[in-house]
């Protein structure tokens, strides 16, 4: 246990080292803990920890998932609701099929493990999404459409990889009702516990002025939403959204005199509180990312390219067609705006978790999980470098 810890607060402060010196270069804070982690991996240096779907999913999204949902108003999702849940539902069918029909024709990979990949590759990933955000600093319209699609598009990525690990394990045909009813119950469930467990919070929260208490019940309904919507089946990531969202429009950005809103001084802490937490999350999971993408060798370059270029036609397919449907309506996409949404919808943690669920005899695993770290490896490294260039050549850069 002492060895654990101390290799956690060694990790801890060199993550801020490099956040220190990312700032004074000007490079990305989570592209430097990624080249970090890189670096790390090839001087051999054992940290003791590595990336798994335990860590990802039981520690680091519940803190960066609930942070963002907090501090998301309620107005600002009603006024662009629409290009938003289309972005995240026909956004994902769209880009898992156009990766799974290239990866099926171009590559000859079978149908399953193609529609494994193309599912967990749809989904822009909340962690890798929001840093960039942040590191970006953008704001306005933009940002809430990136980080609220990048937030609720796990429930569809969600149930279209669950119906393929059905068909990895023979579980035979499984019809449109049936993918209905498990779509209904992964991302309505999910939500479903996000609202109980926001709704508990609020009624506790009421009951005292104690912003330390306060805190801790914002903690509880963060990893108790998600913990509890993991282990019935249902969605861990929609859960803690939704508590978020609920927590943080009724209890912590509501008027003070709102009849379920937190105290002042409880409303500053646990936003400070949750800022803090999400900073350790990006810390620890990017430095991760880093010391996991050395250890894999990217057997095949031109195979890797070829999947890394289907992931972005993939995503093209999943914003251009999208934001079209709107283009005569209150809530048009700008062009500018629709070109950052695709460059900028990176994948990172999430992806690698989902591929490293799959069983260690699954058909095509490897192939998966190399896909799976050369996508992640672009999004960090090449999209992650050039977003804040991308966003001045577009004309969206902050001013």
């Amino acid at each position: 246990m002492e060895l654990l810890v101390a290799r956690i607060v060694v990790l801890l402060g060199l993550a801020v080292a490099v956040a220190i010196v990312a700032r004074r270069l000007r490079l990305p804070y989570t592209v430097g803990l990624a080249l970090t982690g890189f670096a790390l991996a090839l001087a051999r240096v054992d940290v003791g920890l590595e990336l798994t779907h335990e860590i990802v999913f039981d520690l680091i999204l519940p803190p960066l998932l609930f942070e963002a949902a907090l501090n998301l108003p309620w107005r600002e999702l009603k006024a662009d609701w629409p290009p938003m849940l289309t972005l995240a539902t026909f956004g994902v069918v769209l880009c898992a099929g156009v990766v799974t029909a290239g990866l099926v024709v171009v590559f000859d990979w079978p149908l399953p493990p193609a529609m494994a990949f193309g599912s967990l590759i749809s989904a822009t990933d909340p962690i890798a999404v929001i840093a960039l955000l942040r590191e970006a600093g953008v704001k306005g319209r933009l940002a809430i459409l990136i980080e609220s699609e990048s937030l609720l598009n796990d429930g569809a990525a969600a149930v279209l990889f669950s119906l393929t690990l059905a068909a990895f394990s023979g579980a035979g045909h499984i019809g449109p009702w049936e993918a209905l009813r498990q779509f209904a119950f992964i991302a309505g469930g999910g939500a479903a516990i996000g609202a109980i467990a926001a709704g508990l919070a609020l009624l506790l929260a009421g009951r005292t002025d104690e912003h330390l208490v306060e805190t801790a019940i914002t903690a509880v309904a963060a990893y108790g939403s998600f913990l509890a919507a993991d282990t019935l089946g249902a969605s861990g990531v929609l859960a803690t959204v939704t508590a978020g969202l609920l927590l943080g429009n009724f209890g912590v950005l509501a008027e003070p005199d709102r009849p379920l809103s937190l105290s002042t001084q409880g409303r500053e802490f646990v936003l400070a509180f949750w800022e803090f937490a999400a900073f350790l999350a990006n810390s620890f999971v990017f430095l991760l990312i880093g010391l996991t993408l050395a250890h894999i060798g990217f057997g095949g370059v031109r195979t890797a390219a070829g999947i890394v270029a289907l992931a972005l036609l993939g995503r093209a397919a999943a914003v251009y067609p999208a934001c079209l449907a709107f283009a005569r309506t209150r809530w048009r996409v700008s062009y500018p705006q629709q070109h950052f949404l695709w460059w900028g919808g990176l994948r990172g943690a999430l992806a690698l978790a989902l591929a490293l669920t799959l069983a260690p005899d699954a058909p095509y695993r490897r192939e998966i999980l190399v896909g799976a770290f050369a996508v992640v490896a672009f999004s960090v490294l090449i999209q992650g470098l050039t977003a804040g260039p991308a966003l001045k050549r577009l004309g969206l850069a902050p001013k």
